[in-house]
């Protein structure tokens, strides 16, 4: 068996906030490329804070984070962004552009890749172009192009923000709490195109979800966390109802 390179690796990080707050405790992991990794645990967890120090959306306060073997924690400027192409994310509010079509809200996934003044012109090239079609089409929305994404559902929107997270052509894929606006149904479309997304192409997909249910039906491995310590990190298998209740042990804390 050959040796495989994380593609996330924490080593040693913690995170306290301005307010005393500990975010992060002590956290080591290591995330292997085509993982689909489940973080649980209650609101005020850590969760969102692990997710977003991956690509530095939050300094840690000690620590080194290393993508593909180079520390996110330590890079600035060009390395930074360079770094953070490899690197899609998908949030809780879809974060899109309302008035604009469906097409340029998938291209933003390029930004990295153009300077600034090409992206208020909206100068994308046609190889962009065909990459975010290619990515809705992925998740089923090419007929979607040139619609306003105000004028989408709730779950559309959300595969509007995948399409724009492979349009990166990240290797991995962060996704903090994608599914809690939505329905059941309209949630099970979103997981399901991760999990495709995970399987035929390979990302390596980093998720927080709070139904325990879900994270056993379409993780390979959960990591659970309780105020800011990880507190289980193995197989889907290993997560049984007692260990989740270990996780979830504890007074909820505030976010």
């Amino acid at each position: 068996m050959t040796d495989t390179k994380p593609v996330i690796e924490f080593e040693n990080v913690n995170k306290t906030y301005s307010n005393g707050v500990v975010g992060l405790k002590d956290i080591n992991l290591t995330i292997n490329p085509g993982e689909f990794v489940v973080v649980v645990g209650l609101s005020g967890a850590g969760k969102s804070t692990l997710m977003r120090a991956v690509n530095k959306l939050h300094d840690v306060s000690s620590g080194d984070i290393r993508i593909d073997g180079q520390s996110i924690t330590k890079a600035r400027g060009k390395q930074l962004l360079h770094i953070r192409r490899q690197i899609g994310m998908i949030f809780q509010n879809f974060n899109l552009v309302k008035r604009a079509t469906v097409l340029k809200n998938v291209l933003t996934g390029r930004v990295g890749f153009y300077p600034t003044w090409k992206m208020l012109f909206g100068l994308f090239s046609q190889e962009d172009k065909e990459r975010a079609y290619a990515a809705l089409k992925t998740v089923e929305l090419e007929d979607k192009v040139y619609t306003r994404a105000d004028q989408l559902s709730g779950g559309q929107q959300q595969r509007v923000s995948i399409a724009r997270a492979l349009t990166q052509s990240p290797r991995i894929i962060l996704a903090d709490e994608p599914i809690a606006s939505l329905d059941p149904q309209t949630t099970k479309r979103v997981m399901d195109d991760l999990q495709r997304i995970n399987r035929e192409m390979g990302i390596t997909v980093l998720i927080n979800l709070h139904n325990v249910e879900l994270a056993r039906e379409y993780g390979t491995r959960i990591i659970g966390i309780r105020a800011g310590e990880k507190v289980f990190d193995g197989p889907v298998a290993q997560a049984d109802d007692a260990t989740m209740a270990q996780i979830y042990s504890g007074q909820e804390e505030e976010e």
